[in-house]
């Protein structure tokens, strides 16, 4: 390569500065390509971030792109390595979501993947999840479990759990996730990134005409907020059949992010909805979220401790949760593979398909009235991504069913109101604890609001450098 960047520092430089190395021809995709294959190949064996890696197809796309930049082509992501989630299609690979036993190969991508490619990324492999994307890890049976590049006893959340160690660890400059209850932003609050769910429809779901009935957003995991943005701006829009297609943004988010925001009223938030468990909100955690309300203080804007009124959303989000992991789990060859767990959320789920689903569904609109009411006086709510930092690995192991939703929903209550509601939400680093952990503030905002959220984050981001920071896992073998 050309450029006088080391390669661990190339590793780092994030979406936006591989793209422009790209374009100005100072490195080839090609080389780019090499080395995320090369990271990915020496870190897998510790961190286990992914579920197959394309090496070939990778190599042949990454030529093609140098091709096409030699012939004049400027499209955004041209040459850039990125991951997806296992719960994506992959033409030629299966899709399995964390799940154990055969699955036949896709014939066709799916439009998110379609998008990537159109716009010139490189698709280099498919990251783990937790099965059924249920858990805030990124663990199964079948598989090694993925770990957290900053302290691997510990998981780097879920469910994008390997989509967000790949980004954490330098393997890809960035990665798609899917969020249908903060499975975008809790790995992303526990691994030092950038992780945005954004308004519901804004990037397609296709095949599905919506994900999870509406809980499932595709969403971004980055190292820096203009990298989401960028992101955001070339994969966004949607194709006949969608259920939901928001407005576009009135400038691209790239652009919306270099505007200095006027001061804002912010809503801090330490109240998490109703759902029969308490929260365990960590001490560490509260601090690290308040420190960053005072950050927002030094940058001009207000911040007053003030709550949404969440009601009983609960009702909303545990029939179509459930009913959609049993249509999914249909996918299945061999359901007794699955863990027990979810066999036990596949029967609450077909109780509640039917009249308990729609009445969910018409449930929505009242639940958006009554949360949205913040935003008569807030123009944002600022709240912890999660109560606690990154669980222990192995956390979730040998747990009853109702041990196991004490534990998820007692350390991840804040994030998956939002699903319910269909808003966008960005989760930021907040910081480390004592022992090194990364945790998360994420900043919430009504219908559509992803300009003003991502100008919000990167005014923090311009404070805080938190990209500057980097793992120590040890890459020999690259």
């Amino acid at each position: 390569m050309t450029t006088v960047m080391t390669e661990e520092d190339l590793a780092f430089a994030g979406v936006r500065t591989q793209a422009d190395l790209v374009a100005s021809g100072e490195v080839s995709s090609a080389e780019l390509v090499d080395l995320s294959l090369r990271r990915i190949a020496a870190a897998q064996p510790t961190l286990g971030a992914f579920t197959c890696v394309l090496d070939d197809e990778a190599r042949a796309a990454a030529e093609q792109a140098d091709a096409a930049r030699a012939a004049g082509d400027t499209r955004p992501l041209l040459g850039v390595p990125i991951a997806v989630k296992d719960d994506v299609d992959v033409a030629g690979h299966p899709t399995r979501f964390g799940c154990d036993g055969r699955f036949d190969p896709k014939t066709e991508d799916s439009e998110i993947v379609r998008r990537l490619r159109d716009a010139g990324a490189v698709v280099v492999g498919k990251t783990t999840s937790p099965e059924l994307g249920q858990w805030p890890i990124a663990e199964g049976p079948w598989f090694e479990p993925t770990r957290n590049p900053w302290h691997l006893d510990h998981t780097p959340g879920g469910s994008s759990g390997g989509a967000a160690a790949a980004v954490a660890a330098g393997l890809v400059p960035g990665a798609i996730g899917s969020d249908g209850a903060g499975s975008v932003r809790i790995p992303a609050s526990w691994t030092n990134l950038v992780g945005v769910k954004p308004q519901r429809g804004r990037l397609s779901t296709w095949p599905d005409p919506e994900a999870f009935h509406g809980l499932t957003c595709f969403g971004p995991l980055t190292r820096t907020v203009d990298d989401a943005a960028l992101m955001l701006d070339a994969l966004s829009g949607n194709v006949e059949g969608d259920r939901h297609a928001p407005p576009a943004p009135p400038i691209p988010l790239s652009e919306a992010i270099t505007r200095p925001t006027r001061r804002l009223r912010i809503a801090l938030s330490f109240r998490a909805p109703f759902a029969l468990v308490p929260k365990l909100l960590d001490d560490e955690v509260e601090a690290a979220t308040r420190r960053t309300a005072e950050l927002l203080r030094d940058l001009g804007h207000e911040v007053v401790e003030r709550e949404p009124h969440y009601g009983l959303v609960g009702l909303s989000f545990v029939p179509r949760s459930t009913v959609a992991l049993r249509h999914w789990a249909e996918k299945c060859e061999d359901r007794k593979l699955l863990d027990k767990r979810t066999r036990e959320n596949l029967l609450l789920g077909r109780i509640l398909d039917g009249p308990a689903l729609a009445g969910s569904r018409a449930l929505e609109p009242v639940f958006r009235r009554r949360v949205g009411a913040i935003f008569r006086d807030a123009d944002v709510v600022l709240a912890p991504t999660t109560a606690g930092p990154p669980l222990p690995i192995g956390s979730l192991d040998g747990l009853t069913p109702w041990e196991t939703h004490q534990l998820v929903v007692g350390t991840c209550p804040y994030a998956w109101a939002w699903n319910v509601i269909g808003w966008p939400g960005v989760s930021v680093p907040a910081g480390h604890t004592e022992k090194g952990l990364p945790v998360g503030a994420q900043l919430l905002g009504p219908a559509n609001s992803e300009p003003l959220l991502l100008a919000l984050a990167g005014e923090l981001e311009a404070a805080e450098r938190w990209h500057e920071r980097r793992p120590t896992l040890p890459l020999s073998a690259a």
